[in-house]
């Protein structure tokens, strides 16, 4: 079943990911492949750092994580078909490691274990279910809590700053930078603006991008840097590196 032909209220039900993982055979990626992403990540997430993928599916994201130097790639997802299935794919590659877990209560990891929380398309699906405010509150809350001070949650979504910040800002104490990728493009698509990655993207108060950009519905994808307890420097850049 193709995510096209799917109810997106599917996407909150953990049976549904049971069934699609079950007859899927090859990896997906929500939204962006790891190479578009990478400039970012190594951005704000060193190679060193213990990084837990939340909702990690059967994508080949953090196998690119690991071929480009990461040490602990730990992935979690709420489907235990997937799991299973990416345990046997990657058991001779021991920087990744796959756990069964449902992101709403993450108990298993001790508060403050992990430097990055990497989120492509989770909160997204979670606020596609019933019950998404309270949902997406629990995950966010875990996410944090799971965090080490100044650890940095990078959120991936279509979800636009209008509904997005919102959210993250009402829920959690975080210093967030908001970046843009383009959806990837075919070469029938028309040519749109070329956002630089790496550079924050300014948002006025109401989390309009119009308003300082001068651009309106622009098609990308989202990127929220949220970072712990206040601190929105890149990792690369502090001192202990």
């Amino acid at each position: 079943m193709s995510p096209a032909s799917t109810s997106t209220t599917a996407y909150g039900e953990p049976e549904y990911w049971d069934k699609r993982y079950a007859s899927e055979s090859g990896p997906f990626d929500w939204y962006q492949k790891y190479s578009a992403l990478a400039p970012l990540l190594r951005l704000y997430i060193p190679t060193r750092s213990r990084v837990l993928v939340v909702g990690c599916g059967n994508s080949a994201f953090s196998e690119g994580m690991v071929k480009d130097g990461y040490e602990e790639v730990v992935n979690v997802d709420v489907s235990s078909v997937v799991i299973e299935a990416m345990q046997r794919k990657y058991i001779d590659l021991p920087q990744l490691k796959y756990m069964q877990m449902d992101v709403r209560d993450m108990s298993a990891f001790q508060s403050g274990s992990f430097d990055a929380v990497c989120d492509k398309g989770t909160l997204d699906s979670i606020l596609c279910g019933t019950d998404s405010r309270e949902n997406a509150a629990k995950m966010l809350h875990e996410v944090e809590r799971v965090l080490k001070d100044n650890g940095v949650y990078l959120l991936i979504t279509y979800g636009s700053p209008a509904y997005r910040l919102r959210l993250l800002k009402d829920l959690c104490a975080w210093t967030i930078k908001l970046h843009v990728i383009e959806k990837t493009l075919t070469e029938d698509s028309p040519k749109s603006l070329s956002w630089e990655l790496t550079k924050p993207v300014p948002l006025d108060e109401g989390g309009s991008l119009e308003a300082t950009t001068g651009i309106k519905n622009p098609d990308v994808h989202y990127i929220y840097v949220c970072t712990k307890d206040g601190s929105s420097i890149p990792k690369s850049e502090t001192k202990n590196d």
